[in-house]
């Protein structure tokens, strides 16, 4: 139950902290954080289809691409293993705010100082504050969610949390790649629309409800931990696995998909690669609402099945230069990673308590996170000696190998009374 008012003062619901500022209902605060969390993903994926213009300027090697993209992924990890669990004892709120500043200085970063080395700080700066999100908008979500619903389930929180997540990762690349195609100052106007969507939605944000008491005492402040249940340990551990093979497929496309289609495909179209991108991050997202009512076993077999196709899919393509599998292959990977990832939550969320949400969360996106950093990692070493078509084959095995081995854990896992 919540206000029918679109500002209101104080409230008296069960579960809801005391407050005296003006302050938006429940149920509106949990759209306004979704919003807040699909925008702030996007700004981090614009880049992708605009690194090909940044190497034509300053002629740098694709090796260097994947070391800008990792960067991110790295900043994600130490803010997440900082900062990403803190949320559980100073509130969501500041937390998120906190991010929001971050990600206008790394903006600001793009707009004056596009070097190679900018690059590789300002994406280091975006992810220390997408570090920082991630974790403590999806806790935010189903926080606001078990208020504004108490008789809901965490599912429609989790799948609103995966879809902000994959969608705005998809929708980064699109309009990077409609700023790189047809529109003026390709490596300048994206960065200045994003400042000033951060400043409107850092405003609404500023309404949001606090659902955290950041006025309980709490242990020692302490880098990243997850408390889970010994019998519980298996679920979250296969949890985990799914998220890092299923970022590392997101790490393979938001760092060499360009390049691939430039050099293997021939098609050096912005928006092109920026529709390639949107694609695979779009599968993601929308296989997360499509298949929401399936239970989390369900998904991810399906989901695991889906990642084993498009892998196969990608290296056949590799090996034959077949946009069309290229293309299809990634779609369907895309959809499987949606399905895997959002079942990698779901599971997470369920062996959560009340005081452990964002530091549950937390472990899930570090680990997810390391599979992004170490895949463009490996793609940008293996560069440097070998050509574009055997290091994506390579990385292509390594991953299915990866999936092939733990999608089966992940099944048997989430099919444990612990982890249902």
């Amino acid at each position: 139950m919540t206000s029918t008012a679109s500002v209101s003062i104080a409230s008296e619901l069960p579960g809801e902290l005391p407050t005296r500022r003006l302050r938006l209902p429940h149920r509106a605060g949990f759209w306004v954080t979704a919003v807040a969390f699909l925008v702030m993903m996007a700004f981090n994926t614009v880049p992708t289809p605009l690194y090909a213009l940044y190497q034509q300027r300053d002629g740098f090697p694709t090796a260097v691409v994947t070391v800008v993209f990792a960067a991110y992924s790295i900043g994600v990890m130490l803010a997440l293993y900082l900062a990403g669990h803190v949320s559980d004892r100073v509130g969501r709120r500041p937390v998120i705010l906190s991010a929001v500043v971050i990600e206008v200085l790394a903006a600001v970063l793009f707009l004056v100082w596009s070097a190679p080395v900018g690059l590789v700080l300002a994406r280091f700066v975006a992810g220390l504050g997408i570090g920082m999100l991630t974790a403590t908008a999806t806790a935010h979500l189903a926080d606001l969610r078990r208020i504004a619903r108490p008789d809901a389930g965490i599912g429609f929180a989790a799948t609103i949390a995966g879809v902000a997540n994959m969608g705005g990762l998809a929708l980064g690349p699109l309009i990077g790649g409609v700023f790189a195609e047809w529109l003026p100052m390709p490596l300048v106007a994206p960065y200045l629309a994003f400042l000033a969507a951060f400043v409107a939605i850092g405003f609404a944000y500023a309404f949001v409800p606090e659902t955290v008491d950041s006025s309980r005492e709490h242990a020692p402040y302490r880098p990243q931990r997850v408390r889970v249940p010994r019998e519980s340990r298996g679920a979250y551990w296969a949890a985990g696995i799914g998220g890092f093979v299923a970022f590392a497929i997101t790490g393979l496309f938001g760092s060499v998909a360009p390049t691939f289609l430039a050099q293997i495909l021939h098609q050096s179209d912005r928006f092109v690669a920026g529709l390639v991108a949107f694609s695979v991050f779009g599968a993601a997202a929308l296989a997360q609402v499509v298949f929401s009512r399936w239970s989390t076993r369900g998904q991810l077999v399906l989901g695991v099945t889906a990642m084993v196709a498009g892998l196969l899919a990608l290296g056949a393509a590799d090996l034959s230069g077949s946009a069309v599998l290229f293309v299809g292959g990634g779609v369907v990977a895309g959809a499987g990673v949606g399905l895997v990832f959002r079942g990698a939550l779901a599971t997470a969320g369920a062996l959560a308590g009340d005081g452990n949400r964002s530091e549950i969360t937390a472990g899930i996106f570090l680990l997810s996170f390391a599979g992004m950093t170490a895949v463009p990692l490996l793609i940008g070493g293996a560069l440097l000696v070998l050509p574009l078509v055997p290091v994506l084959l390579g990385a292509v095995a390594v991953m299915l190998a990866l999936i092939v081995w733990a999608g089966p854990l992940m099944i048997r896992a989430t099919s444990t009374p612990a982890a249902s």
